[in-house]
């Protein structure tokens, strides 16, 4: 086995020893493939503790196959800290009237993390005046406030609960006076497409477009609220940087760090890579901040124009939706690997999604820890075998409310197994269609925070042909699923050939609901342990059988009941190695 080592403090003319470390993981892949080529058996680049500054992402082929990319001292006590990083430093801070400024040149971000906590971009909860209104470019108020934005172009409407389940960020392309009234002209497409998929009739009110903004982010004026920042782009190519610092905070003192690099690795058809013990952060995703904006359906999806449909709900109750969406990226990438392994790594202050896994066969996603997220954890979309076990999700979800935890669609015989997902704004775990799914002894609690209609754990759709080849879902802990409107154990939307079995769900506003649309077909509730009756449950629909399920009411009896179900769910211990 050759050992190749990177250090920041390295250089990349010399050979990669121990003693003699590379700078840069581009000089390390380079020697990995010369060595793959002149030796026999496995190169393991190790990375030495310290901050990996990226420059562009990390591209790995099939050429790479094979290759470890570890922390030094992975799995001992001696493990060091790797961080690879896609941020910049801020520096030339500037401070008047307790405002920090810098200028930051071309510098493009939706993020900013100040000694190491993430700052809050500046805001203030809805458009201002009396009487807002929307119109079909936009809005008109008879407040004066955002004629004096600084770059009405900077500015970003969020939309919350356009859907219950969905939250939209749209931009301003003009501020202008037109008599007594503010003109507010949103920029397009992106409020043309919200026009056409938020089209609704719900509850007795008829909605065309998002409505009013529920917050308005990104202008110097906003800047009220400790730990926020500001990026006006008003001078282009003369960027500055606004941060209301929190108390103690010194500019002399505090690293501010800014996400540059949009994507921190990515692995295209590599055979048997795997990467161990490290930590990637500091990447944004700048695509919410184009005139496309970022239109939210539902979970890691959004819509970029096209197709919409209509479901009837009843009553005159519908929704419009997409005939295609497009899924939010990840910052670290897989495209059809096979046998690849992530794990014991941890996944931080990323402007995206964490870990995206798209096609391929066999990767192995396990022990790693996510946390400080704009978007999900880790997506899965098509491939076979995939393995997600372990994990910890916290505080995920933080631009993109609708992302889950963990999302996977179009998989074959994925595992979902003892993760710990928790203090997320929508679902915990979400499973589309596929087929041989198995969401095995997970643990969920505080899910669905901000947003309403959804679950600890969602499956909507087919999910396979039989209940051999069916998805099972046994097992699972799912407690504390917050909002007013949700199901802690939600099969929605046509799911069929699922078995439910040996869950616990407690806590909920509702445990589960047997009654959907489309209908569940060939769906299996048996054995379950619930504080308060499932909806339906006296009734079950033809495509639903309902047996051997439990309701204990009170929280002392439950637990003692389900304490084997209890014990066994959640991430398991992480067995230590012999050496690095």
């Amino acid at each position: 086995m050759l050992h190749l080592h990177v250090a920041p403090g390295g250089d990349d003319s010399w050979p990669g020893s121990l003693e003699r470390p590379f700078a840069t993981l581009e000089r390390a892949r380079s020697a990995a493939r010369e060595a793959g080529r002149e030796a026999d058996g496995d190169v393991v680049v190790l990375l030495r503790g310290g901050v990996h500054e990226l420059t562009r992402p990390l591209e790995l082929t099939e050429a790479d196959s094979g290759v470890v990319y570890q922390a030094y001292g992975y799995g001992t006590p001696e493990q060091e800290e790797a961080v690879l990083s896609g941020g910049r430093t801020i520096t030339g801070w500037r401070e008047r009237d307790g405002v920090w400024t810098a200028e930051v040149g071309d510098l493009e971000t939706r993020q900013l993390h100040v000694d190491g906590r993430r700052a809050e971009r500046a805001g203030i909860p809805g458009l201002p005046g009396s009487s807002p209104a929307a119109t079909a470019t936009g809005y008109v108020t008879d407040s004066a406030g955002p004629l004096g934005w600084r770059s009405p172009r900077d500015v970003e409407f969020v939309h919350r609960g356009v859907y219950p389940w969905t939250e939209a960020r749209l931009g301003v392309a003009d501020v202008a006076r037109d008599g007594g009234r503010t003109v507010i002209t949103m920029a397009r497409p992106a409020f043309d497409w919200a026009m056409k998929l938020y089209d609704s009739a719900w509850g007795g009110v008829t909605s065309t477009g998002p409505g009013l903004p529920t917050r308005i982010e990104n202008d110097p004026s906003f800047l009220r609220e400790p730990g926020t920042f500001v990026l006006d782009r008003s001078r282009p190519g003369d960027h500055v940087l606004h941060y209301l610092p929190r108390p103690g905070e010194d500019p002399a003192r505090t690293k501010a760090v800014a996400p540059v690099l949009e994507t921190l690795l990515r692995a295209t058809g590599t055979r048997g890579t795997a990467f161990l013990g490290l930590v990637f952060a500091d990447a944004t995703w700048l695509r919410p901040s184009r005139p496309e904006g970022f239109v939210h359906y539902h979970g890691s999806g959004y819509y970029e124009g096209g197709g919409v449909e209509v479901a009837a709900l009843g009553e005159g109750a519908f929704v419009t939706y997409p005939t295609a969406s497009v899924t939010i990226p990840a910052c670290v990438a897989f495209e059809d690997t096979v046998d690849a392994v992530v794990e014991g790594c941890r996944f931080t202050r990323l402007g995206a999604s964490g870990l995206g896994v798209s096609g391929g066969e066999g990767l192995t996603v396990r022990g790693c820890e996510f946390d400080t997220l704009s978007a999900g954890a880790v997506v899965a979309s098509g491939g076979r075998g995939t393995v997600i076990e372990d994990n910890l999700v916290r505080g995920i979800g933080l631009e993109y409310r609708g992302s889950p935890g963990i999302s996977i669609m179009k998989t074959s015989g994925c595992v979902v197994a003892h993760n710990e997902i928790g203090d997320v704004p929508h679902c915990g775990i979400v499973a589309g269609p596929g087929e041989g799914t198995r969401i095995l002894h997970n643990r969920t609690a505080d899910t669905m925070r901000v947003l309403a209609d959804g679950g600890g754990i969602y499956l909507s759709g087919p999910q396979g042909r039989s209940h051999d080849d069916g998805a099972l879902v046994r097992g699972n802990v799912i407690e504390d699923t917050r909002t007013p409107y949700n199901f802690g154990l939600y099969t929605d939307y046509g799911a069929s050939w699922v078995t439910v079995e040996g869950n616990v769900v407690a806590r909920a506003d509702n445990t589960a609901v047997l009654h959907v649309a489309p209908p569940l077909e060939n769906v299996v509730y048996r054995d379950n342990f619930w504080d308060a009756d499932p909806i339906g449950h006296a009734d079950p629909p033809d495509g639903v059988t309902y047996e051997g399920n439990v309701t204990l009411k009170d929280e002392h009896e439950l637990n003692a009941a389900t304490a084997a179900i209890r014990a066994r769910a959640g991430r398991r211990p992480r067995p230590r190695r012999a050496g690095s």
